[in-house]
């Protein structure tokens, strides 16, 4: 008799998932020794004043259990810098701020703890890949409004778009910005039109926040701190985001009580409190000087502008991105010439051929094929591997097509 079927074991909820894009490419990338621009994971390793904070955490505090919402001094720093940082009033560090598993728990408890079966949210898409997955977990349903590349190869949507996506079932709203992985940050504009729909429908905004330290043009302003907004959002965002230090796997959500007590409810059952050495020292690291911050966006600007300028060299079309990790760039304009017709098969073919990974957008959407034509580059990597990668580019360009 034959093995049953592996798939046959997955629930239901997750069948329609597989395995993630990011898992996939980086495996390939390994095997082919390839230049990795396709997960945000970057190649320097965080500051050693924080490695060394962690230390010193480990050594002279207690390595047990710590509250479930988070270590008070790591939550206190938290509503310090959502205040400073365009968030309105401070927060009540205990009855409103909660430390996570990084934001993909923070993401996860939200939905568990908000939402019931039958729900709608309202995604905006290309979208960041856990969100479906997270609300299937919690029997809720996407609905989806296309964020459409514009003739200078921005991203914008149609305010119309968005109001017909809701209906009575819609309970939230979700929105990623600086966001991923279009480089968009909305506007006050656009921000206005999303406020006045949770306003006029009694909607739920979560806002994913992780990239707003990473703004290099324009202003990340917070959904929360517009008018009649704060006690309907909650506000998600990433320590390994804001230090490189993405495997520390530290994140928050900051909401009213009312909201915080639905995050509360499903985190206590998943990972119920993040490890004590690391939420200690990173509350050190969120009392870093400006200085700190204004580096971080000075690296990444000369990041994104050095493979910017290298990609529009090779021929791809997009408008710089004004926040975030990556660059989505049309690729039809190198890739059609070749033969290749959508993102996924020009994607391996670059690992192979090039020695270059990025990732296929076409799995951040669900309600069009927008992303077939769309690659994903991410420039949180050093400059040096940057110029690697686009040497190699280079040389793939110049060689004769293979037969």
């Amino acid at each position: 008799m034959p093995p049953p079927d592996s798939a046959s074991h997955i629930a239901r909820r997750f069948q329609p998932f597989g395995t993630s894009i990011f898992a996939e490419i980086t495996a390939r990338a390994v095997a082919a020794d390839a230049v990795n621009l396709g997960q945000g994971m970057p190649d320097a390793d965080g500051p050693d004043w924080i490695k060394d904070a962690a230390a010193r955490a480990m050594r002279d505090h207690p390595n047990q259990y710590v509250p479930m919402p988070g270590v008070p001094a790591l939550r206190a720093a938290i509503a310090d810098r959502f205040a400073t940082t365009g968030g309105g009033r401070r927060p009540d560090p205990d009855a409103e701020v909660t430390v996570t598993s990084g934001c993909t728990e923070a993401l996860a408890s939200t939905m568990l703890g908000l939402l019931n079966p039958g729900d709608e949210v309202i995604v905006f898409e290309p979208f960041y890949d856990a969100y479906p997955a997270d609300l299937a977990m919690a029997g809720a349903v996407p609905r989806f409004v296309p964020l459409r590349m514009t003739r200078d190869g921005g991203f914008a949507f149609d305010p119309a778009e968005l109001i017909s996506a809701v209906t009575p079932q819609t309970r939230a709203i979700l929105l990623n910005t600086p966001h991923n992985p279009t480089g968009k940050v909305f506007d006050d504009g656009e921000l206005g039109v999303i406020a006045d729909l949770c306003r006029q429908h009694d909607l739920v905004a979560i806002a994913d926040e992780v990239y707003d330290h990473h703004v290099y043009a324009g202003e990340h302003v917070r959904l929360a701190s517009l008018d009649g907004m704060a006690h309907r959002t909650i506000t998600l965002g990433s320590f390994g985001k804001m230090f490189s230090m993405t495997g520390w796997k530290i994140g928050w959500a900051v909401a009213p009580s009312s909201l915080t007590k639905a995050v509360r409810a499903a985190h206590q059952f998943t990972t119920y409190c993040v490890a004590a050495p690391l939420q200690r020292a990173a509350a050190e690291a969120l009392r870093a000087d400006d200085a700190y911050y204004t580096d971080l966006r000075a690296r990444f600007t000369h990041q994104r502008d050095t493979l910017a300028a290298g990609l529009r060299e090779l021929g791809f079309r997009f408008a710089d991105p004004a926040g975030g990790y990556f660059i989505l760039a049309d690729h039809t304009p190198v890739s059609r010439p070749r033969g290749f017709a959508d993102d996924v098969s020009f994607c391996h073919h670059l690992i192979d051929a090039a020695g270059v990974a990025t990732i296929p957008p076409s799995n951040f959407y669900l309600g069009s094929d927008e992303g077939s034509r769309l690659l994903r580059f991410a420039f949180c990597v050093s400059e040096d591997t940057i110029n690697l990668a686009l040497e190699r580019l280079h040389a793939w360009r110049e060689a004769p097509p293979a037969r």
